[in-house]
């Protein structure tokens, strides 16, 4: 028997990510858990593991020195136009608490270079 939903979603007409483009999920793949004994409906989708890539890794746009009322989401919103990117400056200073980044005025903080741009 063709599942209607996965003929859909084979068109493209459904999204395979339940997560937006700017997500840092949007490219981790979903699992399925299905208890021993339970049916297929009863199967919970979850994320995968997501793993930080190295920092060295990642391309730096500049490099930005916290004042004391900087936010990381507002340091997103301002050097990559887009405030779903704090985990773009997340992952770049090799943090995985976003509020760390922006904790200790003075340290000097990388930006990496916004999506789409050469070399990002």
């Amino acid at each position: 028997m063709t599942d209607p939903v996965q003929m859909l979603i084979d068109a493209g007409a459904i999204p395979t990510s339940p997560f937006g483009p700017s997500s840092r999920y949007s490219t981790v793949a979903i699992g399925r858990y299905q208890a021993p004994g339970a049916s297929v409906e009863d199967a919970v989708a979850y994320a995968l593991r997501r793993f930080i890539p190295q920092v060295r890794a990642i391309p730096v746009a500049g490099y930005h020195t916290v004042r004391a009322d900087d936010r990381i989401d507002l340091l997103a919103a301002n050097y990559l136009a887009d405030v779903e990117l704090t985990w773009r400056v997340a992952d770049a200073n090799g943090v995985t608490d976003m509020l760390k980044v922006t904790a200790t005025p003075g340290q000097r903080i990388a930006i990496p270079l916004p999506p789409g741009a050469a070399g990002a």
